[in-house]
């Protein structure tokens, strides 16, 4: 099956490459665009059930074992599929030691989440239940690999057709339980489940459409080696996951799981639009790596260009939120959860910098300048909690959506105007707030 309408086909098909690329991108839209749709439906009618107390603790446990999510995927994904790319030969190898890693990733995370919740939470039973069963997901990730098989050879289908038939299942199972009036830990349970059915689901299409798992071998070589490379990315992501998850976390600690639940509601109509940057750039991805080997002109051509459609993109998502946030919340979430309507216009143009930083992100990848990513999102957690340590008690959920805005604006443009190496990014960021020069 072909996602791509027929006019934009016959306009591409003779280019097969620049077809394949967004084919893909098409896809991943599809899978975001479902999710986002029937995602923002159920989560809605969640949020208006469980009310803002239980729906902040809900989310306040969510975004506490993502604080550790990271760390179970060892920032192995972009490394794994650019050695797939450009190391064909190895891939078994390299699916393999990829896979062993994570299982390692994987509950060495799910031990730190039970620990952690354990002293932080100690009188609260149901915030600790939730975490242990959220915790096993994160040891399914041991099938990542078959992911990143397919999005080395840009095939994305094939995970979006997995992902959204259990998807689709598990919401229609999501919409039983709130007829039957479950309770919230039946909800973390449905959670649990698709995640492992997905990870089992994949394998099977990983042996039926890619190479199988016959091949697939563990080296301790390998595992040196990806860890050498990957090992400034777990850190970086580690500060990634406190910068985009701490808000929450230190919300329900600082104010209570309430004001956790009115701006989780803000967060979700925000943060739903990040799938875009995602999308475009992973299918690009291969594409700049082509373009590199062709000439660096060509190469800093294809990533100016990224960066203006990431601003134009962002932007144009930003407005319209900023001036209808009070009325898009009371519209879907009702009037409960008023007081998000103010976080979305604030929280929204965080999304500018999101978008810039995953484009970035790629350059630090292509160049082996790990370190620097490292550097860049540590950077922008630091500021993170210093900004909500200061504005949280003052502010309360509107200060949180300053905090998270000013951490991004650090960590995806203004970290590249103090560093040398990348100051010269920093200028073609600010090329693509440009409207003028784009339209010419």
């Amino acid at each position: 099956m072909n996602i791509l309408p027929l006019f934009l086909r016959r306009r591409i098909e003779h280019r097969p490459n620049l077809f394949k690329i967004v084919d893909n991108i098409g896809w991943l839209f599809f899978d975001r665009l479902l999710r986002m749709g029937v995602g923002l439906f159920v989560g809605v009618w969640l949020a208006r059930y469980l009310g803002p107390e239980q729906f902040g603790l809900f989310s306040f446990a969510t975004a506490f074992v993502g604080l550790f999510g990271t760390l179970s995927m060892l920032g192995l994904q972009n490394i794994v599929v650019r050695d797939l790319v450009v190391d064909p030969e190895r891939a078994n190898e390299t699916m393999g030691t990829a896979a062993a890693l994570q299982l390692v990733g994987g509950v060495t995370a799910f031990g730190l989440a039970v620990t952690v919740i354990h002293f932080l939470r100690p009188d609260d039973a149901l915030v600790r239940l939730i975490v242990v069963i959220l915790g096993v997901a994160m040891i399914f990730k041991v099938t990542a690999f078959t992911n990143y098989w397919f999005e080395a050879k840009v095939q994305s289908k094939y995970t979006v057709w997995v992902t959204n038939t259990v998807f689709i299942i598990m919401v229609i199972i999501k919409i039983a339980l709130i007829l039957q009036q479950s309770p919230l830990i039946s909800f973390v349970w449905v959670m649990l489940a698709e995640t492992a059915v997905i990870a089992i689901a994949m394998l099977f299409v990983f042996v039926w459409r890619g190479p199988g798992l016959r091949g697939v071998r563990v080296s301790l070589h390998r595992a040196i080696g990806l860890l050498r490379d990957s090992w400034p990315l777990i850190l970086s992501g580690i500060a990634i996951a406190i910068y985009m998850k701490i808000d929450q976390v230190m919300l329900g600690q600082m104010v209570g799981d309430e004001a956790v639940g009115v701006y989780s509601v803000a967060v979700r109509i925000s943060e739903v639009w990040y799938f875009i940057p995602m999308a475009i750039v992973a299918s690009v991805f291969p594409a700049i790596l082509e373009a590199k080997k062709q000439s660096e002109e060509h190469y800093y051509r294809r990533l100016q260009q990224l960066y203006d459609l990431m601003v134009g993109l962002s932007v144009a998502v930003a407005i319209p939120l900023t001036f209808l946030s009070d009325r898009v919340v009371v519209l879907l979430f009702g009037g409960v959860y008023q007081q998000a309507g103010t976080v979305l216009a604030i929280h929204v143009w965080a999304s500018v910098f999101v978008f810039l930083g995953v484009a970035s992100g790629k350059w630090f990848l292509i160049e082996n300048r790990q370190i620097l990513t490292l550097q860049r999102t540590a950077l922008g957690a630091i500021f993170n909690v210093v900004l909500n340590l200061m504005l949280i008690p003052k502010y309360g959920v509107v200060g949180a959506a300053w905090a998270t805005v000013g951490s991004y604006a650090i960590s995806g443009m203004f970290y590249d105007m103090i560093q040398s190496e990348t100051h010269f990014m920093f200028k073609m960021k600010l090329k693509s707030f440009n409207v003028f020069r784009i339209i010419r």
